[in-house]
C-alpha cells in the first residue's frame, strides 16, 4: 500500500481517542497482581502528544505518541501557519 493512500485512509478516519496517528498504538489491558496474588483489571494507555502535522499541503492537529514523535516517524509543522 503506498504511503499516499495510508494517510488518506488516516485522514478520513479522523483522531480517535487514545490511540496513536502514526502506529495505531492503543490502550493495553491487562491485571494487577499483588503481592498476595490478588488480580484485578487495568489499562495501559500510550504516551499521546497533540502535534501539528502537515499532511497534503494542509495543517492538522493529531494525536501522536511519544515514541513516534523521538523516532520521526512524524514531523511537527513550522509554526506561524494556520490550521486547516
Amino acid at each position: 500500500m503506498a504511503k499516499t493512500t495510508q494517510l488518506q485512509e488516516k485522514r478520513t478516519r479522523g483522531i480517535e481517542r487514545n490511540k496513536c496517528y502514526a502506529c495505531g498504538k492503543g490502550v493495553a489491558f491487562g491485571n494487577n497482581v499483588s503481592h498476595a496474588n490478588n488480580k484485578t483489571r487495568r489499562t495501559w494507555k500510550p504516551t499521546l502528544q497533540v502535534a501539528r502535522v502537515q499532511i497534503d499541503d494542509k495543517i492538522v492537529k493529531v494525536k501522536v505518541c511519544t515514541s513516534c514523535l523521538s523516532a520521526g516517524k512524524v514531523t511537527r509543522a513550522p509554526r506561524g501557519q494556520a490550521v486547516a
